[in-house]
């Protein structure tokens, strides 16, 4: 399947963020795992950790997020790199306007929220 379309895509809602998978094993992608992501105005994710890299690139608004401790802000072009096991907090910088962001990792990643890991539906 060479093509997958955002209008296509199955929508998952998690606290003012919505995922839409492109290429993931379900839309045919076997090693990389590929999702437009869009944040509320004000959003801000649990704590969390990936057990792969992970990397933000931001279409349309601002993002921050905390790193492993450090605080980031990026903006439409920029890219936020995320070591796979480093905790993360990501918001939307804007308490007016969404943010938009495609995110890559690779198909197997795993996260952990509250000690507990899970793989999440977006990302199979």
């Amino acid at each position: 399947m060479p093509l997958t379309t955002l209008a296509d895509a199955p929508t998952f809602e998690l606290e003012g963020f919505t995922f839409r998978p492109l290429a993931v094993p379900s839309r045919g992608s076997t090693e990389l795992a590929i999702w437009a992501l869009e944040l509320v105005p004000g959003a801000t994710s649990e704590v969390h950790s990936m057990d792969r890299e992970e990397v933000f690139v931001v279409v349309e608004g601002k993002v921050g997020a905390t790193v492993a401790g450090e605080e980031v802000l990026a903006a439409a072009g920029d890219a936020i790199i995320v070591p796979a096991h480093a905790v993360l907090q990501l918001r939307n910088a804007c308490a007016e306007n969404p943010a938009k962001v495609t995110a890559v990792t690779s198909v197997g990643m795993k996260a952990t929220v509250g000690g507990s890991s899970f793989a999440p539906p977006w990302a199979q």
